[in-house]
């Protein structure tokens, strides 16, 4: 069993990679120093299954004998992005009234990140959203799992509703979004 050295203590930094099928992956701290393992559990604890390479995360690390190790996640924000939009659908949105939508409960039909999008349905709507692999990204998640309650912002795009942004369900209840359901 691994003893506890310590107990604990914050750091920023950001997602150097992690692999949901793994189960970890690891973050670097902002100051430097060896990579902080960050285990599935301890993102599930926070929430999510997943989370985008590069996202900026603040965790609760300990020394163990094996390695610097989260232990709790904080927060968890997308990668940065470079101000262009995150898909040419999406061009013709103000980017203000987009972040203004609200976060709408929702369930995961299918979501293949090779293929890199998928589908999910608004609770209480039986009509698809569409979902691509760069608004997950931009969004801080790196992959979905069928069945998966998560939050959306949707809009009726070019081709159909789609999402512009989505968060875990726990983040979405955290942060006090209504259930408002957009038809």
């Amino acid at each position: 069993m691994t003893e506890q050295k310590n107990l604990g203590h914050l750091v920023q930094g950001h997602v150097k990679w992690f692999d949901p099928g793994k189960g970890f992956g690891f973050v670097v701290s902002e100051h430097g120093g060896p990579d902080i393992l960050l285990h599935a559990n301890v993102l599930r604890n926070f929430g999510q299954s997943s989370v985008a390479d590069l996202a900026q995360i603040t965790v609760m690390v300990q020394e163990t004998d094996r390695g610097t190790q989260a232990v709790e996640v904080l927060s968890i924000a997308p990668p940065v992005g470079d101000g262009q939009p995150i898909l040419e659908d999406l061009a013709g949105f103000d980017t203000d009234a987009l972040e203004a939508e609200p976060l709408c409960p929702a369930r995961v039909k299918w979501f293949d990140k090779s293929k890199g999008f998928g589908f999910a349905n608004i609770f209480g709507c039986t009509d698809d959203v569409f979902v691509h692999v760069e608004v997950l990204r931009r969004s801080g998640l790196a992959d979905l799992q069928p069945g998966e309650a998560v939050s959306l912002r949707v809009v009726e795009g070019k081709r159909g509703r789609m999402a512009t942004h989505v968060a875990s369900w726990e983040a979405a209840a955290r942060t006090g979004a209504g259930s408002d359901v957009t038809e």
